[in-house]
């Protein structure tokens, strides 16, 4: 009988000639099963999505009373669905007065799309900076906006009109002018290996988009919703976008993304021509009413605080390792760099051998990645964590002479 792992390599499209093929049976909290009954602790959280574990029993209650109620009725903007409002409504009361306004889309990428127009048609303007080892997707806009050509060489022509300025360079900021329609940027930079910005950067940076009236772009897909220990990043460093990008564990678990901004700026989308973006499924009610009980319960429980206590228990573990370098993080958003790249596809790989899940960077080839559930406790971290350890020490042995 063919397995569904052959099944799998043969009907599944691959992305990669080396993937991981966990075979995952079941996931409940922190942990995945895989079809052995083997239990592995998800340090990764589907690349920091499911920040309230799998299956959050609010989350998956608010999915099933909706189900029963209604699903897809139609095209994004149309019906007046309450999960919609409702999400909306909470999310907005979260920020500041500017950013009010919410278009729901389905994944990241697709909110980097629509940025990107919303900035090209709000401005008149057609020129877009972001940062160099920035990544905001893989449609062909969000491909555009990288700077390495390894990736996205086999996609040219892109889109025209880029510049690429440096992540914490002041000098790297003179190129924008009123040529700029946006600038996108991450908070924190996720695949470059989690670099935090520096603040008087991060302060020229906004200076030059009032003075050139260019919006500044906010992509918040994988720090937003409680990651690094506030609920958006850019609350910890006092900055304000005119768009910021929201996705990935918005959701619970469940597929939604979102570009809010402001009532004037959105409008753009509605007039010359009508229709600006259209998107299908777009604020589908089952997710929009997911993100609402996932945003209730990130908001009413205790999980944002308690995560300084877990960043600084894993900086202490992890980084006193010999083959570790460093460890960088913002809150639960963390890159442990060894000393060799030769070490990760061992630590990476003996980590899930022993039953921790831990993943790779786009562009560092010298940290993984670790961004555990919020929700994970004290014992369970420090139960990864000596798993962790046990894994480095292997890689450390491989080439021990």
């Amino acid at each position: 009988m063919i397995s569904i792992r052959q099944l799998y390599l043969s009907h599944v499209a691959q992305t990669s000639e080396l993937p991981m093929l966990l075979e995952v049976e079941r996931a409940e909290g922190i942990h995945l099963y895989d079809t052995s009954g083997k239990k592995y602790y998800d340090m990764n959280s589907g690349i920091a999505v499911s920040s309230l574990g799998h299956g959050h029993p609010e989350v998956v209650k608010a999915i099933k009373d909706q189900v029963d109620k209604y699903m897809h009725t139609m095209v994004y903007g149309e019906h007046v669905q309450t999960p919609q409002v409702q999400f909306a409504k909470l999310l907005t009361a979260q920020l500041t007065d500017k950013l009010n306004s919410v278009y729901f889309l389905n994944a990241g990428t697709e909110a980097t799309e629509l940025a990107m127009k919303v900035a090209k048609k709000y401005s008149g303007r057609y020129r877009l900076a972001a940062c160099q080892n920035a990544y905001h997707g893989s449609t062909q806009g969000a491909e555009s906006l990288r700077s390495d050509a390894e990736y996205k060489g086999a996609y040219l022509p892109l889109v025209p009109g880029i510049h690429h300025i440096e992540f914490n360079n002041i000098d790297s900021l003179e190129v924008l002018d009123r040529t700029f329609a946006g600038v996108l940027i991450e908070i924190v930079q996720g695949e470059a290996g989690v670099l935090k910005p520096n603040k008087e950067w991060l302060k020229a940076l906004v200076d030059k988009c009032h003075e050139h009236q260019i919006l500044l772009i906010a992509d918040e897909i994988q720090s937003g919703f409680g990651r690094t220990g506030s609920l958006f990043a850019h609350q910890k460093y006092d900055i304000i976008p005119d768009v910021l990008l929201i996705g990935k564990a918005m959701g619970g678990g469940m597929p939604i993304a979102g570009v809010v901004s402001s009532r004037e700026i959105m409008g753009c989308l509605t007039k010359n021509p009508s229709l600006g973006h259209i998107s299908t499924f777009g604020g589908h009610p089952v997710c929009c009413a997911a993100a609402y009980a996932s945003l209730k319960v990130l908001l009413e429980k205790d999980i944002i605080p308690p995560i300084d206590e877990k960043e600084k228990y894993i900086l202490r573990r992890l980084s006193k390792h010999p083959i570790v370098k460093e460890v960088r993080s913002a809150g639960l958003m963390m890159a442990v760099e060894t000393t060799n790249r030769k070490y990760l596809k061992h630590v990476v790989g003996q980590a899930l051998h022993l039953g921790v899940v831990v993943d790779w960077f786009l562009f560092n080839n010298r940290s993984f990645r670790v961004a555990p559930p919020l929700i994970i406790s004290m014992k369970e971290l420090e139960e990864a964590c000596d798993i962790l350890l046990q894994a480095l020490d292997y890689a450390q042995d491989q080439y021990i002479k």
